[in-house]
């Protein structure tokens, strides 16, 4: 089946949250969005036929999971990414960001500290400040070829004894990096030893790119297995952000039934009606929709390269190794942050995350969404350009 990913979806009255809030959040709502991440491709019909099905049986009362919900996902994993998850190592929770701050709640004290590597995804530094732990940051060293490194030096010296875990985007979110397993193994080492828990965010990993391999940070090592706590889903992959079909991977024990022990005291690992449905279909049917699905943003990132290279040199698109977002390097405008944000709003009528949130290292930086039809980000970097023409 060939999947038609230049189709325009009119999101009129769906309640979305990528045009719902435009006035709200950039003081204007007569733009182009292409900053949350989410697709604007059309989930996929095997899903919504799988969902259509259960909506045909006109009662919706307290349900058991299925019996192919965690066979499903223990088999993509292992077809994926060779990673061989047990079934107990497995819980559903009820969104990644709120599996964040669970895991904090659950093992760091309110006088202990939560690190993360800026520039990076702007929950990772929200969610310990709003459940009161001190965050400290060990910024991402900025390489030549526009990607980021790991500053294991740096991390060094800011680990003290009151850092209790790391919260690791892999792949990268913003910049879309798969981290190496050396990278990950070297990781691993530095936060066993000093007794470092390390939540890894991998709700990107289906999603590498231009031949890319996303390494599992639980698979590296024995160390990486005993202190680690991975958050996956496939909301990201096949744009059903809205169903929260996200899960936990625990391989330790010990840290497993703290944590289990915690969701299910809670009530908050039992997954709603519609997340092992979706969950299922996806994994089970969904790989050709994948691939094709990869194929089709692999092109728009490849438009906005040559669109920028020779229309646009003051922006520079960093290639993303996954995901669907691009880290545009903005500095050779050679404006400030206020008036990046008023060029691409005001000027270009685009809305897309700016870089600043996403802590150090990100001012100078838009993240633009490119899971949209070509003929939309086709028309983004056009406006960009006659922006940029008009500013200069």
């Amino acid at each position: 089946m060939v999947y038609d990913f230049d189709k325009i979806i009119d999101r009129t009255g769906s309640g979305d949250l990528k045009h719902s809030v435009l006035q709200q959040r950039y003081g204007r709502a007569d733009l182009l969005p292409l900053w949350v991440a989410d697709m604007d491709f059309e989930t996929p019909s095997f899903i919504t036929d799988a969902l259509r099905r259960r909506l045909d049986h006109s009662l919706f009362g307290y349900t058991v999971e299925p019996a192919d919900y965690w066979p499903s996902v223990i088999d993509w994993i292992a077809d994926h990414h060779q990673w061989h998850v047990e079934r107990e190592w497995l819980s559903y929770i009820p969104g990644i960001v709120k599996g964040i701050g669970m895991a904090i709640n659950v093992f760091v004290k309110p006088d202990e500290k939560v690190i993360i590597q800026p520039p990076v995804y702007h929950p990772f530094r929200l969610t310990p400040l709003g459940n009161g732990r001190e965050v400290v940051f060990n910024p991402l060293r900025e390489l030549p070829d526009g990607s980021y490194a790991m500053d294991f030096e740096q991390l060094a010296t800011v680990a003290d004894e009151k850092c209790r875990l790391l919260i690791l985007s892999n792949p990268h979110n913003p910049a879309g990096v798969c981290w190496s397993a050396d990278t990950l193994r070297r990781l691993a080492h530095f936060c066993a030893e000093r007794g470092i828990i390390v939540v890894s965010d991998e709700i990107h990993c289906d999603m590498a790119l231009f031949g890319n391999r996303h390494t599992p940070f639980a698979t590296v090592s024995d160390e990486a297995a005993r202190i680690s706590i991975t958050f996956g889903a496939p909301s990201k992959t096949f744009n059903i952000a809205g169903i929260v079909s996200s899960y936990a991977i625990v391989p330790d024990a010990t840290l497993r039934g703290r944590f289990f022990r915690w969701l299910s005291a809670n009530e908050l690992d039992e997954p709603t009606i519609f997340a092992p449905i979706a969950t299922i279909a996806a994994f089970r049917n969904g790989e050709e929709w994948r691939q094709q699905m990869l194929a089709y943003v692999e092109g728009n990132i490849r438009l906005v390269e040559d669109f920028c290279r020779e229309r646009l040199p003051q922006v520079r698109p960093w290639r993303p190794q996954a995901s669907f977002l691009v880290w545009l390097d903005c500095r050779a405008l050679g404006i400030g942050h206020d008036r990046l944000i008023d060029l691409f709003v005001n000027r270009a009528r685009l809305a897309l995350n700016d870089g600043a949130m996403f802590g150090q290292g990100g001012d100078g930086f838009m993240r633009l969404n490119v899971a949209a039809p070509r003929s939309v980000v086709a028309e983004a970097l056009e406006r960009l350009e006659r922006a940029v023409g008009e500013a200069v």
